[in-house]
């Protein structure tokens, strides 16, 4: 294993157990609600959307945007807080660093969401730095016993900090750890299970991740306990000569389009948006893209009811 994810937790599964029974007697266990069909916020997209929202029923903020003392972000927040559910996605928390949770960076989120009071919030399974470095990009974890430990009681920690069961979402990935003894979907399903948190379950990044490794994304469907899934993440990539980079910078494909049908049978009525993060069209092409998921979803759902 190396060092970044090396790991230094080493509590008992009797021990984190005893951690879940007492941290999540002070977290809110009432269930979180289903809110449609949303995109996330961009900048680029605020005046359209005030002016004309269409069908779009909730919104995802990135919460490092808003993590600010004041000025134009927050009057922007508040204009969109008024008209709109929201949810805070972070990019920063690094559940699966060696280093310690920054607790500061827990303060200013704690804060963020008193003020903006969503409907959950989440971040990535994955760590974004160590020794004090951010390296700015969502890197993955073996998938080892001691990763899991670690990971339940950091997301344990957070989640008795924020008084909040969190969501987390899988990452895409190019490499694997040869230490590794659980799969990908063993181990998200291990965190969700002994953590007591839930799933954001990025569709597009199944298909990536299950392409750059060969394994199955139905598979990884399977493997995911639907009462954890709260969210569905919608995007694009881009083919390389050899990968699938995930850039969120283009439409859905047809493959995780064919995936999310999958996965609308296998979860049922969960909370879907379209992801954008770059290269962004204007906002009616979102739109479309937002209808076509409702349009593939409500047939499914209708027939299983």
């Amino acid at each position: 294993m190396i060092d970044p994810a090396g790991l230094a937790s080493h509590a008992s599964p009797a021990f984190l157990a005893d951690k879940v029974i007492a941290m999540t007697s002070a977290i809110s266990s009432r269930a979180l609600p289903y809110l449609g069909y949303g995109l996330g916020l961009r900048v680029e997209h605020y005046e359209a959307l005030l002016a004309n929202p269409g069908k779009v029923q909730w919104l995802e903020i990135v919460s490092e945007n808003y993590m600010v003392d004041g000025g134009l972000p927050l009057v922007w927040l508040d204009r969109f807080r008024e008209r709109f559910p929201l949810v805070m996605h972070g990019v920063s928390l690094s559940i699966g660093s060696t280093d310690p949770l920054d607790e500061d960076y827990l303060a200013r989120l704690a804060a963020l969401a008193e003020r903006v009071e969503p409907a959950w919030v989440s971040d990535h399974l994955c760590w974004t730095g160590v020794q004090g470095i951010n390296l700015h990009d969502l890197m993955p974890l073996p998938y080892t016993e001691e990763a899991l430990d670690h990971v339940v009681s950091r997301v344990l920690r957070v989640q008795d900090r924020l008084k909040r069961r969190i969501l987390l979402e899988n990452v895409s990935s190019y490499v694997s750890f040869a230490d590794s003894q659980l799969t990908e979907w063993e181990f998200i399903a291990a965190v969700a299970e002994r953590a007591d948190c839930l799933i954001l379950l990025d569709v597009n990044n199944v298909h990536v991740s299950a392409q750059n490794h060969s394994f199955s994304s139905l598979d990884y469907l399977r493997g995911i306990p639907p009462s954890r899934v709260q969210q569905f993440h919608l995007a694009g990539y881009e083919q390389g000569e050899k990968l699938i980079i995930d850039t969120h910078d283009a439409p859905v494909s047809n493959a995780v389009w064919d995936l999310y049908i999958e996965a609308v049978r296998r979860f049922g009525r969960v909370s879907t948006m379209i992801e954008r993060d770059d290269n962004f069209p204007p906002l009616s092409e979102l739109m479309s893209e937002l209808d076509h998921a409702r349009a593939l979803a409500e047939p499914l759902l209708r027939d299983a009811a």
